[in-house]
């Protein structure tokens, strides 16, 4: 028999009664099988499209009554046994998914149980995150109430427009209305919008509340992608919040907030912000970047630090590269002396116009641009199947995070951009163990007393040595970099 005992952050943990035996912590909790759905579309048979069976182990805090582990409700191992409609299965089924990844198989009978309960999911991109918090948003909403059910807020408008696309997709066979809350989408002059499920970011969505454009009082569920950096951010932090003060008070909406990292700082502040939640989260050890080559180049200068990215150019557009600035004008700069060149590139940032952004990633996105060149609005949660490259030309600090922090590296983002290269996949089949069969390789300029230093902190806080490139003799430095890449 067990209780439930409240820890310091506010969570429900099982704990065992007295008099009783603790479990043993490296047994396999049990749990029965759910009969299956009748009727439901048949699965796809070819084992290719199974998800990458994960080698992660999924830790569960479960924060209510599900914390019996022989509950049919503790874990899944087909869609099946969710309850789901035929046409969400279908619509599963239609994207590739065979079964429940790892995160998937835990989470989700705890995200779609009743009554509704908060979640705090800590997962690496490509593992189904997406998949698992669209599904919940699709299973919460009255298809025939014409209001705003469920909104998903992300840090970025290319994401945005990412967790948009599964949601069209996972919904098509459904009747589901969605609107985005992003800026340049809708008219200054729209009156109010009647779809029910809304996608943005929080700047955005807070302006069309404050409009009375987007009524939240229908709102049934909640969800933070990339949750740390929303929470955290400078300005994304307090929008946030005031979306979430914004939904009715006794309408107690689910909140469901995702991440591939989340500080203890903003662990701290994300318990009181889904109260009562229950935490999925992989090991602490299963968050290293184990399976991606990681380089640091050593530069003389700035200006070396170009000539020897030019040098690297046919190696970037064997598949996809990224390539991370810490200014705008950085990125821009770049792109337009590579361009003028003669090298095939292009550059993203804020800065630019909505459609013009819209039109660069997608281009990406189809392979017609090799090489982009960016700063952290696509850091986080991006996936590009393609993309076999990441170079930092500046390392993440925290200070772009944070003005009011130093000239630290940015442990959290600096995992998330060279992540790019090793996303697993939300559709599901093996898409690599690298790309094209390779490993992602990520490259980092270091070129000065000061960046030295900071590729010193990022090796000891992720505790393995980053290689060394000699950059003096570039036929050596090629050779060094095809050899990772086989």
């Amino acid at each position: 028999m067990t209780t439930l005992q409240k820890d310091e952050d506010g969570f429900f943990n099982p704990v065992p009664a007295r008099g009783s035996s603790p479990s043993k912590p490296e047994e396999k909790p049990k749990h029965e099988e759910t009969p299956k759905a009748e009727e439901a579309p048949a699965r796809p048979a070819s084992p290719e499209n199974d998800l990458v069976k994960s080698s992660f182990e999924v830790s569960v805090t479960l924060a209510d009554q599900q914390a019996d582990p022989n509950s049919p409700l503790f874990s899944v191992k087909t869609f099946e046994e969710l309850g789901l409609s035929e046409e969400l299965l279908k619509g599963i089924y239609d994207m590739g998914f065979s079964k429940p990844s790892k995160i998937q198989e835990r989470a989700l009978p705890l995200l779609l149980s009743n009554p509704p309960t908060n979640m705090i999911g800590q997962s690496q991109s490509g593992t189904g995150k997406t998949a698992a918090f669209v599904l919940t948003m699709l299973s919460r909403i009255d298809f025939d109430l014409h209001k705003p059910q469920a909104i998903c807020l992300a840090p970025s408008r290319e994401l945005a427009r990412q967790i948009m696309s599964v949601v069209c997709t996972m919904g098509k066979y459904t009747a589901v209305q969605t609107e985005y809350a992003i800026k340049d989408h809708l008219p200054r002059d729209a009156s109010n919008i009647t779809a029910q499920i809304i996608v943005g970011n929080p700047g955005t969505t807070i302006d069309l509340i404050r409009r009375r454009v987007l009524d939240t009082t229908h709102i049934k569920v909640f969800v933070l992608d990339e949750a740390d950096n929303m929470l955290d951010q400078d300005g994304l932090g307090d929008q946030t919040l005031r979306v979430k003060n914004s939904l009715a008070r006794n309408n107690k909406s689910q909140i469901v907030l995702f991440s591939a990292t989340f500080p203890e700082h903003v662990r701290s502040f994300a318990s009181k912000f889904a109260p009562n939640a229950n935490k999925i989260e992989l090991q602490k050890e299963e968050l290293s970047v184990e399976s991606i080559r990681q380089f640091y180049m050593d530069c003389k200068d700035e200006e070396h630090k170009y000539d020897i990215l030019v040098q690297l150019y046919q190696l970037l557009t064997i598949g996809q590269s990224i390539i991370f600035c810490q200014h705008r004008h950085t990125a821009d700069r770049i792109s337009a002396r590579m361009t003028a060149e003669g090298h095939k590139v292009a550059s993203l940032h804020g800065a630019k116009d909505a459609s013009e952004r819209d039109a660069i990633i997608d281009r990406f996105r189809e392979g017609k641009e090799k090489v982009l060149i960016t700063t952290n609005v696509i850091a986080r949660g991006i996936d590009i199947m393609q993309v076999n490259m990441v170079v930092n030309y500046d390392l993440p600090l925290m200070n772009e995070r944070d003005k009011f922090a130093d000239e630290r590296p940015d442990i959290e983002t600096y995992i998330h951009r060279i992540g790019e290269c090793i996303i697993i996949g939300e559709k599901g089949g093996s898409r690599r163990t690298g790309r094209f069969g390779r490993k992602g390789v990520s490259i980092n300029f270091v070129h000065d007393k000061r960046t030295w230093m900071q590729m010193e902190q990022i090796e000891k806080a992720l505790g393995r040595k980053i290689i060394r490139i000699e950059t003096h003799d570039l036929d050596e430095m090629e050779e060094n970099m095809k050899k990772a890449l086989k």
